[in-house]
Formats: C-alpha cells, sequence, structure tokens
C-alpha cells in the first residue's frame, strides 16, 4: 500500500494513504493548507475546560447548588447572598471577556480586510490592472 510523501513533526513518516497524484494524504496536501487552518480556528473556539461556556455552565451550577443549600438550611442566608455576589463577580468577569475577545476578533478581521483593501489599491494603481 502507498503511503503520504510527508514527514510528521515528530520525524516520522505519515502513515495514511495518499489522496490523488500529490502523493500526500489530505492532512499533508499543501492543496488544502487554508482549509484546514479553517477548520482548526473553528475547532479552537468550541467548550473545554476554561472555556467562557464550560465555565458559565459550572457557575450556573454553582448559583443552583448554592440556592438549593440556603433553602435546605445547609447554608446561612446571609453567607448565602455573599457567596452568590462572589460568584455573581466571576459571571461578570467572564462577560466581559467574551466581549474582549469578540473585540480583538473583530479587529483582527477588519485588519485583515484592510489589508486586503491595500493590496486591491496597489495592485490596481501600479502593476497594471485592467479594471
Amino acid at each position: 500500500m502507498e503511503l503520504c510523501r510527508a514527514t510528521k513533526r515528530n520525524g516520522e513518516p505519515c502513515k495514511l494513504p495518499p489522496n490523488g497524484p500529490s502523493g500526500f494524504c489530505w492532512a499533508h496536501d499543501p492543496s488544502h493548507a487554508t482549509e484546514r487552518r479553517r477548520i482548526a480556528t473553528r475547532a479552537g473556539k468550541g467548550g473545554g475546560r476554561g472555556r467562557p461556556s464550560t465555565e458559565l455552565r459550572r457557575l450556573q451550577e454553582r448559583f443552583e447548588q448554592l440556592a438549593d443549600d440556603v433553602l435546605a438550611g445547609n447554608i446561612i442566608r446571609s453567607d448565602g447572598a455573599v457567596a452568590g455576589q462572589i460568584l455573581n463577580y466571576a459571571r461578570a468577569c467572564l462577560r466581559d471577556l467574551i466581549l474582549a475577545r469578540e473585540q480583538e476578533e473583530l479587529v483582527g478581521r477588519m485588519e485583515n480586510l484592510e489589508d486586503a483593501l491595500e493590496a486591491q489599491r496597489q495592485l490596481r494603481n501600479g502593476k497594471g490592472y485592467a479594471g
């Protein structure tokens, strides 16, 4: 059986079969680099430990447990109120983190668009654009 021509990061040869005439598997084929990057970017935005959606679920569970403990008399109401405030501060920090990440992503996307527009302008103005 024919194998991919690529070498993995650890120096071992890739053991996957090639896709088409390039001799590379899908994971190593240079023609799929853009799509692999897009998929990897989206994969990194999913859930997982330390991610906002996971942390928000964890905080929600703690709020619910705190409420149950206060109502059951396991925690003094004043202590429960203070604990609830502290959890609320944590929730506010997560909200701000999410907003900051969204802003950073938008700024990055805008910078990419500006770079692309500038490249088009340069192409039109100095490199024989026939438009």
